[in-house]
């Protein structure tokens, strides 16, 4: 009897634990920090980011987006810093988001770039050059859930 119980305790927290497994998809939507809101989206078989707003995306009108004149391919620096994509290659595996490049615009260089959610709701990222103990970490809110991207794009 006190084997079947607990057989039957190891099969529920089984179950409960595989049930807090998010899937890969998780990740896609809208998600804010104190200094960025970027726009999380699936390319293939990769994950990849659009840059929606920054604190420092506009120029001093308030209105009109700077930019992208740190990029070091020149043909690309008249380009728009708003909407653009600045992360790429994020792979799903292990229940983490890795190897995705970061660009950055305030310097024109690319970092490697992980993440892991902590939630549904709550994304923790890092971007670093070369290990990410040489990083800076992110954590993020989700203000708009892939369902809702999806309704939103359909209207």
């Amino acid at each position: 009897m006190k084997k079947s119980i607990l057989a039957v305790f190891l099969l529920l927290l089984s179950m409960a634990t595989f049930a807090q497994i998010l899937s890969a998809d998780q990740i896609i939507g809208i998600w804010k920090c104190d200094d960025y809101k970027i726009e999380v989206f699936k390319a293939g078989d990769t994950y990849r980011a659009r840059l929606l707003w920054s604190k420092e995306m506009f120029e001093a009108d308030g209105r009109t987006p700077k930019k992208d004149v740190k990029n070091p391919d020149e043909k690309l620096r008249s380009r728009s810093v708003q909407g653009l994509t600045h992360i790429t290659d994020l792979v799903y595996k292990d229940g983490e988001y890795v190897d995705g490049k970061l660009y950055s615009v305030q310097d024109g260089n690319t970092y490697g770039f992980k993440g892991k959610l902590k939630g549904p709701d709550d994304l923790e990222t890092r971007g670093y050059k070369g290990i990410p103990l040489m990083g800076k970490s992110f954590k993020w809110n989700r203000i708009l859930p892939l369902f809702q991207v999806q309704k939103n794009l359909s209207q």
